[in-house]
């Protein structure tokens, strides 16, 4: 009997022995996996190109005609709403605007793989595969800003998604956006301070970090900025990444892991999970001195929604409008808002246009296709052929 007593605890001490053996393994395992990947990926940011610096700074150029508002699109591949697009560009003056498109490398616009002519051609030749979430999406918007700079009559520079609808039709957009001598720029204070890294000083110093929407209006001289920088592009590159370096959708997975067996807890502590495109364009005209030179806020209407992920872990992501959420009400709701708060300072900030309160809002984000359908129904863009248009979707 004295036997078995004793052995009971021995068990038990070996089943524990056993427990922790898994345990560190599986600890061991993940580590060294995105001890890889982030190998990996540092590789691929590596071998990036960076954007060709130029022997000479943009000029302004006296140039033949009206001023021109540059559109340009970061599209994963094509546009899939190239056809309420189209109507827009179709309503507005050719004069008046120039269009460039950021698709993967390869991707070409033609007939095949757009309805709207507009687009014919307009993709970038020297494009980079993005990834999200990494300073390749940063290096790409510097690409479109690059292109539309070769043309002196382009003075004002609107970076879209593929999941943008404009609001309005093009001279209402047009004269907005011309009247107005600052860039759109969504930039506060991040006040948290959670994804600045102090080893990105003293090129970047704390005070100068900012936050804000990727999606930018900015006049010429500081889209030359954004395009001769080759300062601050490279600290964020290094020290600005995504974390854990995985696929979104892995990435949830890990976290949940964390949160279920508290084993990775102090890798991701350690790390920083930095989103370079809601930093770069705000933090380098701050540090050029420029945040005077803001309208400090975007252009572009985004409904975000905070929801729970797997381990209770709480995270923002932006809403998809389907048909039934472009109904007039609430398209006139988004064109109607003046004003938007600034959750990290508190406080509401009316929308100006040289000292005006105006409606905030020109384009909103992300429609579907039946959305943007709705959109052209509503004529908020002019006329249109519907026949023409359901014939080719």
């Amino acid at each position: 009997m004295t036997k078995r007593r004793a052995s009971s605890p021995m068990r038990q001490l070996s089943r524990l022995r056993s427990r922790l053996i898994i345990i560190l393994c599986v600890s061991l395992c993940v580590l060294a996996f995105l001890r890889v990947v982030l190998h990996s990926e540092s590789n691929l940011q590596s071998s990036l190109p960076t954007s060709r610096r130029r022997s000479h700074a943009f000029i302004d150029i006296q140039f033949v005609g009206p001023p021109k508002v540059a559109f340009l699109f970061l599209v994963r591949r094509d546009l899939p709403l190239d056809f309420l697009w189209g109507t827009f560009f179709k309503n507005g003056d050719a004069a008046k605007f120039s269009i460039y498109v950021h698709s993967e490398p390869g991707f070409v616009f033609d007939e095949s793989t757009t309805r709207s002519a507009f687009f014919f051609g307009r993709q970038l030749n020297n494009s980079i595969q993005v990834v999200w979430g990494e300073s390749s999406m940063i290096e790409a918007e510097r690409l479109l800003f690059e292109e539309a700079l070769y043309d002196p009559a382009n003075q004002r520079f609107v970076l879209l998604s593929d999941s943008c609808v404009p609001l309005y039709n093009f001279s209402y957009i047009y004269n907005y956006v011309m009247s107005s001598p600052k860039s759109f720029v969504d930039s506060f204070i991040d006040v948290k301070g959670r994804r600045y890294d102090p080893k990105m000083s003293p090129t970047i110093p704390k005070e100068r970090w900012r936050k804000g929407s990727q999606w930018i209006t900015l006049v010429r001289r500081h889209a030359d900025i954004v395009v001769d920088d080759d300062t601050v592009f490279p600290i964020f590159r290094e020290f600005c990444k995504r974390w854990p370096p995985t696929p979104l959708s892995f990435r949830r997975r890990l976290l949940a892991i964390n949160w279920t067996f508290k084993l990775p807890l102090f890798t991701f502590q350690r790390h920083r999970n930095c989103i370079p495109d809601e930093h770069y364009v705000q933090t380098l005209l701050a540090i050029s001195g420029l945040d005077n030179e803001l309208e400090r806020r975007a252009v572009t209407y985004t409904l975000w929604n905070q929801s729970t992920l797997e381990g209770k872990r709480k995270s923002w992501h932006p809403l998809t409008f389907d048909y039934a959420d472009a109904a007039p009400q609430k398209l006139r709701q988004i064109k109607e808002i003046n004003h938007v708060y600034n959750e990290y300072e508190q406080h509401n900030e009316f929308c100006h246009t040289n000292s005006k309160v105006t409606p905030c809002f020109l384009f909103a984000r992300k429609f579907t296709l039946g959305a943007a359908m709705r959109v052209l129904r509503e004529g908020l863009v002019g006329s249109y052929d519907v026949t023409a248009i359901l014939r080719d979707i």
